[in-house]
């Protein structure tokens, strides 16, 4: 039976997501405690996204492919339905930073990954001494200069469409750059903090924290709104485009659709993509 796990992590003490010899991650140390619960030598998870060194994650979704008696076996005599003794045996190995919220049998065609038609992530940033928290500090980022929200906005809203990231990815051999970003805003949150919600069906490698960094500078005035589009125009790292720090992002939420369109945005998602260029 195929299992679908939703997650949060603090990605504070872990090297990122994925698997990595001799290395705290989010997905090994998973799937060490899914092998321990159902006893099963090895067990592989799928996620929706591969978050890195630092990132955490609200909102994270996984599958996992299980022979069904594994899962009644490992609920022995709790009482609770076999999902449920599997969310709290789970818990009960887990360490703190990382907690299982709950799991649901998945429904036909469901990957974890490929069928996800959005990801949405904040980022938040504190930009006024009166509102730096000693006590999310690694969750938010300190910024030392006030920010203008409006150039913020003005300057994101070229960027949201289809269009090739190359400008705010680093590269990876034979992967496409080409996302639809359907969502980049700033507002700010009840203690003023500035948060900045971005969507899109996927992203590339640093994707979020350089368009972050970019939108900072425009924020605090070193650069015009315009720069942000003649950045992405480009279609070409830049060093003058930041890569903010890692603790001030977080995976809040992933969309999928429902019945068939599972299996089929799947399909699709395996699919190259080609940009369109206004």
């Amino acid at each position: 039976m195929r299992i679908r796990l939703d997650l949060s992590y603090d990605g504070t003490d872990f090297k990122g997501w994925a698997t990595q010899p001799a290395l705290r991650t989010v997905q090994g140390t998973l799937e060490d405690a899914l092998s321990t619960v159902v006893r099963v030598p090895e067990v592989r998870v799928v996620c929706a996204g591969r978050t890195d060194t630092g990132v955490h994650a609200r909102g994270q979704v996984v599958h996992v492919d299980l022979d069904p008696e594994h899962v009644v076996r490992s609920a022995g005599r709790s009482g609770r339905t076999p999902l449920d003794a599997l969310v709290l045996r789970l818990n009960g190995i887990l360490p703190p930073d990382v907690r299982v919220r709950r799991a649901t049998e998945a429904p036909e065609g469901f990957d974890a990954r490929f069928s996800a038609v959005w990801r949405r992530y904040a980022y938040r940033v504190a930009d006024d001494p009166a509102i730096v928290d000693p006590l999310v500090r690694s969750h938010v980022l300190a910024w030392p200069r006030p920010l203008d929200l409006d150039a913020m906005n003005a300057a994101a809203a070229p960027l949201v469409g289809l269009r090739d990231f190359a400008s705010f990815c680093k590269r990876r051999e034979g992967a496409t750059t080409v996302r639809t970003l359907t969502e980049l805003s700033w507002s700010r949150d009840e203690t003023g903090v500035a948060v900045a919600r971005v969507v899109a069906d996927a992203f590339c490698h640093s994707m979020v924290r350089s368009l972050v960094g970019c939108l900072l500078a425009v924020g605090e005035g070193r650069r015009p709104p315009e720069w942000a589009a003649e950045m992405m125009a480009a279609r070409r790292r830049d060093a003058a485009v930041t890569v903010v720090h890692a603790h001030g992002l977080t995976l809040e939420e992933v969309g999928y659709p429902e019945g068939a369109e599972l299996a089929a945005q799947a399909e699709r998602a395996r699919n190259p993509r080609e940009a369109v260029h206004d």
